[in-house]
């Protein structure tokens, strides 16, 4: 558990961070003079300008998202629903600027919430609370050896760059650093599993097996209600913030739960004594987990194959998997440690560790699944690995200190974060060398605030793809092309 004393520390360093990651927008900002605006963004801009549009469609009067990057006729859904309602905060005139500041406070302060959140999961498995606050800190600022490969000039190796640059769900510091309904979907999941392997921890620390036969399906306790409500609400929100990572946290459920029904199986018949108890009780749990989330879910799957705009989206939005030799690279210098740590995590969760240790075995195959946006499902991995690498080095029941960790492992851990250090140059030195696409010529930013005052809401505007991203940014209008999905 959780000491409220160690919430000071995690907080003081969540802000921390989440001021360092703020410079280089400060910078952007410092910069703008009479013949440059920012954009507000120091990386993927092009994604950037269409959060704002989806903010400026929510200023306009929009409930339903429909993208302003193309002609085609849409019906509309309910996605990007966080961006749509920060829009309704901001009004004319200063429109932009509010979208954007607006944009900035959610990123704050879901990146708060992201590493408090980290900071709770990575304390389920870890005791030694130096141990969970080097969890924290990798996890929030480590990244991968991608740097290397930049270094040596093999920017495209194996046909892309190193993830480390451009996949946010690989580690976690991009999506502090500027994707905020990432980072917010993130700590919901983690805050739901957080809440589904405490009922699971605690069953685990006694016998259950007299409980066979009185397993009951819905709420009877108010423990039972607190968490049935609180567990279903944060499924319900993670779906909200970003669809596929609500698909990833059931799915981590589910590849646990399968683990389980292996494991009461195999002990049933070869051992004395019943094991299926926790299953059952963690089924429920499960079902129970996901029942406020389930109509939305099955609203997307329903409208994304029925509609014909959105499954002409789904079919151009392709987000593949990287090559497995660059998972390879960005997991390397964990993967050992991790190994080792299975059994050392076992013997102290005999149960619950099987969430990890599924998580970790499977979803490195599932993430090359024929699916559009396979990619992503290797959200929140990095966590799981940090915590079956530092769990061997940690001390049960050690709360102060740092287990057996020595210092000289420090350095070794150092090679994680030259790629959190690039991006943050990078973002400063962009910000202060005003130029496309992170600033736009002020005399273009004027034609777009003409075009919001005067033409009518949703007209289309013939422009090139680059003048087309930014466009409805600024101003309530539809392109016919702009943005990549």
């Amino acid at each position: 558990m959780v000491r409220r004393i160690e919430y000071r520390w995690v907080i003081i360093f969540a802000c921390l961070v989440m001021i360092l990651t703020s410079i280089p927008y400060i910078l952007g900002y410092a910069n703008s003079g009479t013949g440059w605006r920012f954009t507000g963004f120091v990386f993927g801009v092009e994604d950037g300008n269409s959060y704002i549009a989806k903010m400026l469609e929510g200023a306009f009067g929009n409930w339903l998202f429909r993208t302003p990057y193309t002609a085609y006729p849409q019906n509309g859904v309910l996605i990007f629903l966080p961006y749509i309602l920060l829009g309704k905060l901001a009004s004319q005139p200063g429109i932009h600027e509010q979208l954007v500041a607006l944009f900035h406070l959610f990123r704050f302060t879901a990146g708060i919430f992201w590493i408090v959140m980290t900071y709770g999961f990575i304390s389920l498995f870890i005791d030694n609370v130096g141990l969970r606050r080097l969890g924290t800190i990798l996890a929030a600022l480590g990244g991968g050896l991608g740097w290397i490969l930049v270094i040596l000039g093999k920017n495209q190796w194996l046909g892309s760059l190193p993830l480390d640059y451009y996949s946010p769900e690989t580690f976690g510091f991009l999506e502090i650093f500027g994707l905020p309904h990432v980072a917010l979907a993130r700590a919901l999941m983690f805050l739901v599993l957080i809440q589904y392997l405490l009922r699971v921890q605690k069953r685990e620390s006694r016998d259950t097996d007299h409980l066979l036969g009185r397993v009951n399906w819905f709420p009877k306790t108010t423990s039972d209600w607190k968490y049935f409500g609180g567990v279903g609400l944060a499924g319900l929100l993670t779906s909200i913030a970003q669809p596929l990572t609500g698909i990833v946290v059931w799915m981590i459920i589910g590849i646990y739960l399968i683990f389980l029904l292996g494991r009461a199986l195999w002990i049933s018949d070869h051992q004395e004594g019943k094991q299926w108890p926790i299953f059952w009780f963690a089924f429920r749990d499960a079902l129970w987990s996901g029942w406020l989330a389930l109509p939305l879910v099955l609203y997307n799957v329903l409208f994304f194959q029925i509609d014909p705009f959105l499954k002409s989206w789904v079919a151009q939005s392709t987000i593949p998997s990287a090559n497995p030799l660059h998972y390879l690279l960005a997991y390397g210098l964990l993967i050992p440690f991790a190994v080792i740590g299975v059994s050392k995590l076992m013997k102290r969760f005999p149960k619950s560790g099987w969430l990890l240790i599924g998580w970790v075995i499977v979803l490195p195959l599932i993430i090359y699944i024929p699916f559009s946006f396979q990619r992503r499902l290797i959200e929140g991995m990095w966590v799981a690995l940090i915590i079956l690498s530092l769990v061997n080095w940690d001390i049960p029941g050690q709360v102060n200190g740092i287990g057996n960790l020595k210092k000289s492992w420090y350095i070794y851990f150092g090679f994680l974060f030259p790629t959190t250090l690039f991006l943050l140059l990078g973002g400063c030195i962009v910000a202060v060398k005003p130029g496309l696409p992170v600033f736009r010529p002020t005399a273009e930013v004027d034609s777009f605030k003409y075009l919001a005052q005067h033409a009518s809401k949703n007209d289309i505007v013939l422009t090139s793809y680059d003048t087309g991203n930014a466009l409805p940014a600024w101003a309530p209008l539809r392109v016919v092309i702009g943005h990549g999905p």
